[in-house]
């Protein structure tokens, strides 16, 4: 025989194997195909925008480093809040303990993460160039992530300067970090 007629030849099958039934289509699609599913109405979008035109302008409150200082007073002057996308990009001017330095951030208007960047260094309270506040409250709490990993970071709390006093008192969530 011709070596490549050899795949051609059939085999002999030693046992019929049984005919299986086909499975019906309810049991063939996966738990809970075909449930009502919730859908996710929130619109971080259409939220930017309105934190953007009513988001207060003017912030007050304290810096407390984690090295033992003083608290400082702190006020930010937001100068515009632009919305891009599902972002508010913020800029203004931040004042610790009497020395004025611009700033810029962006808050996220689905997860209320801050990251608020200093453009210039406040050496007496130990904010330095290349540092930033994170929060994940917006304006309210956030984080001081210096450059340095010898520094220990701070905890910068901020109040809403036109808040009425019932919202000046509610204490905030302290984060873990």
């Amino acid at each position: 025989m011709i070596p490549f007629l050899l795949a051609a030849t059939p085999l002999p099958v030693g046992s019929t194997v049984p005919a299986i039934e086909p499975m019906s289509v309810q049991q063939s699609l996966p738990p809970g195909f075909g449930e009502q599913i919730q859908v996710e109405t929130f619109d971080p979008v259409a939220r930017a925008a309105v934190l953007a035109t009513q988001m207060p302008r003017v912030w007050s409150g304290t810096y407390q480093s984690f090295n033992g200082q003083a608290p400082l007073t702190v006020q930010v002057s937001l100068s515009s809040a632009i919305s891009l996308g599902q972002m508010v990009d913020m800029r203004g001017t931040m004042t610790v303990g009497g020395t004025t330095v611009p700033i810029q951030g962006n808050l996220n208007a689905k997860s209320d993460q801050l990251d608020l960047l200093l453009l210039g260094g406040i050496g007496a309270a130990g904010l330095e160039d290349g540092g930033e506040f994170r929060g994940l409250q917006g304006l309210t709490l956030t984080g001081w992530r210096s450059s340095r990993l010898t520094h220990p970071g701070g905890l910068l709390v901020l109040t809403a300067a036109n808040a009425d006093s019932t919202s000046r008192s509610a204490t905030p969530v302290r984060g873990l970090w």
